[in-house]
């Protein structure tokens, strides 16, 4: 991460917009898993699939003792033969049902997901979406949504990193303020670390 990115990420940590805006994102997030328990299906777009959200989000489960956070990741491109973790395709957005949860992260054109999408709505699955586009369908068809415009002067990688982080924050209580600053403070510390020295 370049130093300005770096400098942006520390006036989140300080208390920006994005720390708000991220902080009611997880809630819904977190919120929406835990008193539903139906799961959470974590999505993607053709050209992007959410890995490090993934891994962050099954860290967190972890660390929070919240199993529910821990994503079933969809991918377009599965194939029987992947590892059963890897092996969840598109078709399993069309099976979820009221009590479900369906993330999605869509940094570019979204319109393939659409259908999809709508069908889950329509079965009772709680929609939320952290997005690069603002007034779009998949916006319109979310419970909750996270805009991350293409001007805004965090990524949406970066904004990704702050909801997974407030996601395993254990509510608004000053105990849970005070490990979730602690856990952007790690995050930060990670980030702003040099790279490890080739041998």
């Amino acid at each position: 991460m370049d130093a300005v990115r770096v400098a942006l990420l520390r006036e989140v940590l300080a208390g920006t917009e994005w720390l708000n805006a991220t902080r009611r994102f997880a809630g819904a997030l977190r919120g929406s898993v835990v008193t539903h328990g139906g799961g959470l299906l974590l999505l993607g777009t053709p050209d992007y699939e959410p890995w490090h959200l993934a891994a962050h989000l099954v860290d967190e489960a972890a660390w929070s003792g919240t199993p529910e956070l821990a994503p079933t990741l969809v991918r377009h491109d599965a194939r029987p033969t992947d590892p059963a973790h890897l092996a969840v395709g598109p078709g399993r957005i069309e099976t979820a049902r009221r009590g479900e949860t369906l993330l999605v992260v869509a940094p570019g054109d979204s319109d393939a997901l659409l259908e999809r999408i709508h069908t889950a709505r329509r079965a009772g699955v709680t929609v939320l979406t952290l997005s690069s586009s603002t007034g779009d369908a998949l916006t319109a068809m979310a419970h909750e949504t996270l805009t991350v415009p293409e001007a805004a002067e965090l990524d949406l990688d970066t904004v990704q990193h702050l909801v997974s982080a407030a996601t395993g924050e254990n509510g608004p209580s000053p105990r849970g303020r005070r490990r979730f600053r602690d856990r952007l403070a790690r995050l930060a510390e990670t980030v702003m670390a040099p790279p490890p020295t080739p041998w």
